[in-house]
């Protein structure tokens, strides 16, 4: 596929974004910049060794006037969440960081269709809508598509389905506030709530879902692998990747990224992450799911969290 993807930020999500691109045919061509060019120059000749397998791939470590004509500009910039450590605590250091890329990246791909991913990445989408200035179907948090993830991973080892047959979703803050509308999940074409049953006249042995410890798997497995190995960066790289294919499409798709919300479920002025149809053009706008009382519920909660960590720190 003939494209430009720049990467901001080569520590380990960025590199293993930049590795997991060079893997596939997502792309073309990969500018990696980053504050440490010698750590950038170095991912990249480790990167490009391992190319001779695949179809060409043009690969630089750069800078910012190097991104020009990037169709995605991947940020990934930040300090990294150490152990115990909430994502909302990492607001303002990493809204500083943002404040300073912002201006020099935007000057070089302004046309550029921007994937947040840096942490607390509902905040610094949002922070990035209002320092840049650019047209908002441009810009796509990575949001709950990593929740949305792991949320299809657990219930595939519960149900002992494919992921592919499995559509449920992860609402909310990417963090503590996230929550699953399980109102909305399917599996096939079943109900959740159905699924079992369904099952026992396979005669398969399916137990009880208890939503509760699966949103709270979803919910805390960041953290448990940060607690095991330091961080985490592969997951995520393959959301990512798999976000960036669906923004190189020839069609749109429907997705969980955060964007910013315009009154859809009475929530306004905060980026978030909902059913959104997201394509070439960037973000079309959100899909209006139709989610119980208890689910907007827990949806205003969590645009209410992050707003007040919004309101809290200087942007």
């Amino acid at each position: 596929m003939s494209s430009k993807i720049t990467i901001i930020g080569a520590g380990s999500v960025g590199a293993t974004i930049a590795y997991t691109l060079s893997n596939d045919d997502i792309t073309s061509e990969i500018v990696l910049i980053d504050i440490n060019k010698d750590k950038a120059e170095g991912e990249v000749m480790d990167i490009l060794q391992g190319t001779c397998y695949r179809e060409p791939i043009h690969m630089i470590s750069g800078d910012y006037e190097d991104a020009k004509d990037s169709d995605i500009v991947i940020i990934t910039s930040g300090v990294a969440r150490k152990p115990g450590q909430t994502r909302i605590d990492l607001a303002q250091t990493n809204v500083n960081i943002l404040k300073s890329i912002t201006p020099q990246i935007v000057k070089a791909a302004p046309n550029a269709l921007y994937l947040i991913v840096s942490n607390p990445v509902d905040v610094m989408t949002y922070a990035f809508t209002k320092l840049s200035g650019l047209p908002e179907n441009q810009i796509i948090g990575s949001g709950t598509s990593l929740d949305t993830a792991r949320l299809r991973f657990g219930l595939s080892e519960h149900f002992k389905v494919s992921q592919r047959n499995i559509h449920a979703y992860v609402f909310g803050e990417h963090g503590d506030t996230s929550f699953v509308p399980w109102s909305c999940g399917f599996i096939s074409g079943a109900s959740i709530d159905e699924y079992s049953d369904l099952m026992k006249t396979f005669g398969k042995d399916v137990p009880e879902l208890d939503k509760e410890a699966m949103t709270a798997y979803v919910r805390e497995s960041g953290g448990v692998v940060i607690a095991h190995k330091g961080a985490t960066f592969y997951a995520i790289a393959v959301s990512v990747c798999h976000l960036c294919k669906v923004l190189l499409a020839a069609s749109d798709s429907i997705t969980t990224v955060s964007s910013m919300m315009h009154g859809e479920y009475g929530i306004d002025d905060v980026c978030l992450s909902t059913a959104t149809l997201v394509g070439p053009n960037g973000i079309q706008g959100k899909i209006p799911m139709k989610l119980n009382e208890e689910e907007i519920g827990k949806l205003k909660a969590s645009a209410d969290a992050l707003k007040a960590v919004i309101s809290s720190i200087e942007i």
